[in-house]
């Protein structure tokens, strides 16, 4: 069987990835609603808190198995540094404040499901604080000179039809909307997750806009090391946490739940860790497609918010037909329209991305996955 072979920066590449993160999503997505559901429906019945943590542990244990074992950590750099003594790829002094950014955006992702807010709006900004923040990046970094493409009108269209697409949640929303902002809680977690986001974001598009012709852009090295300080960062965040009412008498309930997870357990804690893995795949996935080379902060993020809008509805389907869950809902439908425009325009973007990489000798020829097989035929 012919293997699809795709080179680094191709629209074959592209798709890969998008189906990986498809896959992986979709599984991630059927877990949580397997393990949150109702132990009197035959579900774990597990709380929010506990499965957030025996996820993160599966997610982090497995990324981290993954990128040791195949040694991702040798890093090529142009610039090296000392910091407290240590002999450093210049490159870290940024990486690892990423790391520390994923080690924010993991917990409040869940968290924000937990708090009193709907659950329609908390996706919507979740997934529509992406999209608007990887634009504003771009304007960014053209400003600063630092990213020397333009954005294509087709560009600026699919984040449109995107915004569009997470926002038409909230004109069936009747829980509420965003009187969420008058909850502390909400707003610091809500506010953290958005900062951590943009920061994680900018970094990673001033670490790919920024390579020098002698060194290529290594994203997995660059994952590596942001695995290793966002895992470093939970894992001191979670005993700091878990011993907090002795250190510093913080008795929340999110502090209380936290420390249950750990001292009451679930009989299904195991395979919510081994489901917690998808979501370590996940992350490897949504990272290169983040920083997929050649490509504008606004088109990777959209790609990336748009598959996992796809990928989400396609979980509802498949826990409504394997487990009698909830059928996708009309405005899912909706939603779902908008998406297919907004992908729509973004492969005009990616036809166009792809033929001013090869005016500029950025790509080889053999960027279309269709015609590759009847190429490699001919040779």
């Amino acid at each position: 069987m012919m293997m699809w072979k795709t080179e680094e920066g191709s629209t074959g590449r592209l798709l890969q990835l998008c189906i990986g993160y498809f896959v992986f999503y979709v599984i991630t997505g059927v877990s949580v609603k397997y393990f949150l559901g109702s132990s009197k429906l035959g579900f774990p019945g597990m709380l929010d808190m506990q499965y957030l943590v025996y996820s993160t542990i599966g997610g982090s244990v497995f990324a981290l198995s993954v990128v040791l074992s195949l040694k991702w950590y040798k890093f090529q750099s142009e610039n090296m540094t000392t910091f407290l003594g240590i002999n450093m790829p210049l490159e870290f002094l940024y990486i690892i404040p990423s790391g520390i950014c994923t080690a924010i955006v993991i917990p409040t992702t869940t968290l924000m499901y937990s708090l009193p807010i709907s659950v329609m709006v908390a996706m919507v900004i979740m997934r529509g604080s992406v999209i608007i923040i990887s634009r504003l990046v771009d304007a960014i970094q053209i400003k600063k000179g630092i990213l020397k493409k333009q954005v294509y009108k087709e560009e600026n269209y699919a984040v449109a039809f995107a915004l569009m697409a997470v926002a038409i949640n909230i004109f069936w929303s009747k829980d509420g909307g965003f009187d969420f902002i008058y909850n502390t809680a909400a707003v610091i977690i809500l506010g953290s997750y958005v900062t951590a986001y943009f920061i994680r974001i900018y970094i990673m598009n001033y670490y790919k806009n920024t390579r020098g012709k002698k060194v290529k852009q290594n994203n997995k090295g660059f994952f590596t090391i942001e695995q290793i300080a966002a895992s470093g960062t939970m894992l001191i965040a979670g005993i700091i946490l878990y011993f907090s009412p002795q250190l510093f008498n913080w008795n929340t309930k999110l502090v209380v739940d936290y420390i249950s997870a750990f001292n009451t357990e679930n009989a299904s804690w195991g395979w919510a860790i081994l489901a917690g893995t998808a979501f370590g795949a996940v992350a490897f996935f949504s990272v290169f497609i983040f920083m997929f080379k050649g490509r504008t902060a606004t088109f990777a993020g959209l790609v990336n918010r748009l598959t996992s809008l796809i990928a989400g509805t396609a979980a509802t389907l498949i826990f409504y037909f394997a487990f009698g869950g909830k059928f996708p809902s009309t405005e899912d439908w909706i939603s779902l329209l908008f998406i297919m425009i907004s992908v729509a325009f973004i492969t005009k973007a990616e036809k166009k991305r792809t033929a001013e990489l090869k005016a500029r000798n950025e790509l080889g020829n053999n960027t279309d996955p269709i015609k590759e097989p009847s190429i490699n035929v001919q040779k």
